[in-house]
């Protein structure tokens, strides 16, 4: 049996299908698509699938990933995305299929490219010289705080059209995760820029050693 990575882009409207909503999407697109994916045994059997670093409501990403498992010997790859894309809501593109190389534990950063209106960049500059952004990380078990400047300690801007936008990695481990959201919260607190205006778009995961998860 062959695990199977399918990656795909999620951009524009689909950045507001939730994880459990994706989660239905892929399970009736893999079923329509009538390709040979295995389905878990007993009396509700189900398509086996595991979506890596769930991707928070509002966001987009070029870097999604889910994997299956299939019996078949010589699976064509290629006809696998074509066959997926053929029927993929909008938003949404497959963009490889290939056997597992990485599993999802190496994952350790996802990276983004955040942007906002050209009108914020000089408030967006005042970050670099803060000494302390501290904020607030919740989980189901605990609240702790977290100083964002020990992982993002500057924001280097480039210009793009009517927007300026800047590149981060954040911890994306079994260890300690950062949303962006943190950063963007943060950078409304205080800087007075709203965190409505950003776009968030996750570019590229890395492992610990900083090379590109694949």
């Amino acid at each position: 049996m062959i695990t199977v990575r399918i990656s795909f882009e999620k951009k524009n409207e689909a950045s507001y299908i939730s994880l459990l909503d994706m989660q239905r999407v892929m399970q009736r697109i893999l079923k329509r698509s009538g390709l040979p994916v295995w389905h878990t045994l007993g009396f509700n059997p189900h398509i086996y699938m595991t979506f890596a670093c769930p991707l928070s409501l509002g966001q987009e990403s070029e870097c999604e990933c889910v994997d299956v498992k299939t019996e078949a010997e010589q699976p064509d790859f290629e006809h696998w995305k074509t066959a997926l894309n053929a029927i993929m809501p909008a938003g949404i593109v497959v963009t490889k299929v290939a056997p597992v190389e990485m599993k999802a534990d190496l994952i350790a950063y996802a990276c983004y490219e955040i942007s906002y209106p050209a009108a914020e960049a000089e408030k967006l500059a005042q970050y670099n010289a803060l000494e302390s952004v501290p904020v607030e990380k919740k989980s189901k078990r605990n609240t702790k705080t977290v100083e964002l400047k020990e992982h993002v300690p500057a924001l280097e801007l480039t210009e793009a059209g009517e927007r300026v936008q800047f590149e981060i990695c954040l911890p994306a481990s079994q260890d300690l995760t950062l949303n962006p959201s943190l950063l963007t919260a943060a950078l409304e607190e205080h800087l007075g820029i709203p965190a409505a205006a950003a776009n968030i778009l996750r570019t590229k995961f890395l492992t610990a050693e900083k090379t590109l998860f694949a």
